[in-house]
């Protein structure tokens, strides 16, 4: 190019700034920065327009690396030179600068960086308008390879922080969108120039950036997650001082738009303080903004309850199960502060926008808690029956809604391993069956409470382990939740209609022996004895056609009544029956029965004078069916202890109030009720065993064929 072209630079000066030397390019930008003195004080703004177009335009875009470098000490110079009056010019110098800042050569991006560092010392609040360009440029070299590229860097973001500090102009909101967009990178150095911008805006009150919280939440979390552990702890104290800041006031703090974000975070497992710090902000919103979690609680849920099975021994999992157990803790406690509150929102079929806002989401949360039934560990599922039953309770109309979802969950919660479990499902069932009453007025084979007898024998029918492992705990625990009698009645009405009389007679055996040695049924069992009531002849007759499919549970039923001339009876007729080893164990533990203290009172009828011989008849009688076994030789010691005396009275021991009581019972239309069940029986096992016959016969016929 000739002399003229870069004008108004002198040739020499033009030399220099193409020099590969330092020195010479620094002289040239001392005789830059006169002469664009000689400009200002004489307002020729035009020459100095000119002056940064050369430099800008022919040397910062020359293919000659050093003649870029001379290019970027010069801009700097006509900076320095122009001082204040450098806003004016801020577009013509910076643009070329921050070409030059992401140039192959390392060396021109760290005198890019320096010439920047001077035009921005000198400009101070001018760069604001050119911040954005400013910053993407910064976030870039941040990652530089070159170290001396990032030192400068690293001058140049602290003076630029220092100006976006004082000033009362910055423009944030054009700015949030350039920090949304760069937080989701990768790489390490960047993450950490992400962070320090955003904890240096976090420390200014006039900038509010709680405001802008929303939309780098979830960048804030990512970045949590990095595994360079200098990168976690800066935005660990960084999300930190966002939370310090939300606490101190709440009311200028959007929960609702941030809450998700932390519920997806608490989900993912890959790091756990990300984990534990998302559960612990969930804590913090939930304290925080109350009744405004309500349409979230569901999401919340999906954060919490699997958190609530972690294993203890790490120090970061307890930490989490800690926090989540109080997080869940809260919420119960709202629900339970506000229900009244709660319940009238949910009542009213039209309701205002704000009240729209705490309303409680019922089919998303009953959904998430069906879904969490079925989850592996023991804490979990306890916390959600804990949830369902708490939600009965407090909005039985509303929940009710969803029975036919949650009855079938619940009903298979009860072949859970765990007992913890299955006694909190049993609660909530008794909650749920509770209410309403029936579904269909006046049909009690439509309430609930039938549905779930029903549907319980046959679960016990289907899987016969339930029956042997959980039947008598499960059927305890019924017992203690609600009504016992009302139990055992309802089990009986449905079991009298069975008609696999094997499950029939398999079922009776076993609330049989509940009935005589569970302690829940103390007081069922204490009414039973004297059958002093209508209400007790009532449900003694209503057991007795249950019971007769099991006839040795059918004599230990009428002995516990002191019924003892009607077992006498019914052992009479044993003599039909079909003996079999199952039969004779029975007996057996009938024997043991008899030496246990639910049966102490009959022992001690035996000392009465004159004893009740339909007792001691019955005995003999049960002793006779026994053969020579541990069992028979109990018996046979305890009849040997009755004083001969006490057998030989002619009277009868049975007091007048006792004969009373059971004239007022049709023994003997129970008895026939008795032999006609045997004749099905009977028949049953008739039918069973052709049936066993012809599998047979047909396995062989295919075998052959």
């Amino acid at each position: 190019m000739s002399e003229k072209d870069y004008a108004p630079l002198s040739s020499a000066c033009v030399r220099a700034l193409h020099d590969k030397l330092y020195d010479r390019r620094k002289t040239a930008a001392l005789e830059i920065e006169k002469m664009v003195k000689e400009f200002a004080v004489v307002n020729n703004t035009g020459q100095i327009k000119r002056l940064l177009k050369v430099l800008g335009q022919d040397f910062s875009l020359s293919q000659n690396p050093h003649a870029r470098k001379g290019g970027l000490i010069g801009l700097a110079a006509i900076a320095i030179a122009l001082g204040k009056e450098t806003e004016l010019y801020a577009d013509e110098l910076i643009k070329p600068i921050l070409g030059c800042m992401v140039d192959q050569d390392s060396l021109v991006r760290y005198y890019a960086s320096e010439s920047l560092y001077n035009v921005v010392k000198v400009s101070r609040g001018a760069v604001l308008p050119h911040f954005s360009a400013i910053f993407n440029s910064l976030s870039k070299i941040a990652t530089d390879p070159d170290q001396n590229v990032k030192n400068a860097s690293e001058l140049l973001d602290r003076l630029l922080k220092d100006i976006v500090v004082e000033s009362t102009s910055f423009d944030l909101d054009g700015f949030i969108p350039l920090l949304r967009e760069r937080i989701y990178t990768k790489n390490a150095f960047s993450r950490q120039f992400i962070i320090s911008w955003i904890s240096v805006l976090n420390t200014e009150p006039g900038l509010d950036l709680i405001n802008y919280l929303p939309e780098i939440l979830d960048g804030l979390f990512r970045i949590l997650d990095d595994p360079n552990i200098e990168v976690k702890k800066m935005c660990e104290t960084c999300l930190g001082e966002f939370l310090r800041s939300i606490k101190s006031d709440p009311t200028r703090v959007n929960f609702g738009a941030m809450i998700n974000i932390l519920i997806n975070h608490a989900q993912e497992k890959g790091d756990d303080l990300a984990q534990f710090t998302a559960i612990t902000w969930i804590k913090e919103f939930v304290q925080l903004s109350g009744l405004a979690m309500l349409p979230y609680m569901s999401g919340i849920f999906t954060a919490v309850l699997p958190c609530l099975a972690y294993d203890m021994e790490a120090r970061r999992m307890t930490d989490i199960k800690e926090t989540a157990t109080a997080v869940n803790f809260t919420l119960m406690k709202l629900i339970s502060l506000e229900d009244d509150e709660i319940e009238g929102n949910l009542r009213q079929s039209i309701v205002t926008e704000d009240r729209m806002q705490n309303e409680l989401d019922l089919p998303s949360v009953v959904n998430v808690l069906t879904q969490y039934l079925m989850h592996n560990s023991i804490q979990t599922k306890v916390a959600v029956l804990k949830w369902i039953h708490d939600l009965y309770t407090k909005l039985p109309n509303k929940m009710n809604d969803y029975i036919n979802v949650l009855f079938p969950a619940l009903q298979k919660t009860l072949s859970d391993e765990s007992d913890e479990v299955v006694q909190q499902c049993l609660v909530v069932i008794a909650e749920v069956i509770s209410f309403p009453k029936t579904t269909n007025a006046g049909d009690s084979n439509e309430t609930y409470y039938y549905k779930f007898m029903v549907s319980l024998l046959i679960s016990f029918s289907v899987d016969r382990r339930l029956l042997d492992e959980r039947g008598s705990f499960i059927i305890r625990q019924l017992c203690t939740l609600l009504n016992a009698e009302d139990i055992y009645r309802t089990l009986s009405q449905i079991l009298v209609k069975e008609t696999n009389y094997k499950f029939a007679s398999l079922m009776v055996e076993h609330l049989n022996m509940i009935l005589l040695t569970s302690s829940e049924l103390y007081d069922m069992r204490s009414r039973l004895k004297d059958l002093k009531t209508e209400d007790c002849r009532s449900l003694f007759c209503c057991l007795y056609d249950t019971w007769c499919h099991n006839p040795v549970a059918t004599v230990a039923l009428c002995l516990l009544t002191q019924s003892y001339s009607h077992v006498c009876d019914l052992i009479k007729l044993f003599g039909n029956l079909e003996v079999t080893v199952e039969f004779l164990t029975e007996i057996d533990k009938l024997v043991q029965l008899i030496e246990s203290p639910v049966y102490a009172y009959l022992r001690l009828e035996l000392l009465e004078v004159p004893c009740d011989k339909n007792l001691v008849r019955a005995l003999y009688g049960l002793l006779m069916l026994l053969p020579q076994t541990e069992a028979f030789t109990i018996l046979r010691t305890r009849l040997s202890c009755i004083p001969s005396l006490h057998l030989y009275s002619s009277e009868n021991s049975l007091s007048v109030e006792k004969v009373s009581n059971q004239r007022l019972i049709n023994f003997d239309q129970l008895l026939k009720n008795f032999i006609e069940i045997q004749e099905k029986h009977k028949d049953y096992k008739k039918t069973q065993r052709t049936k066993k016959v012809s599998s047979l016969d047909k396995e062989i016929n295919n075998l052959e064929m």
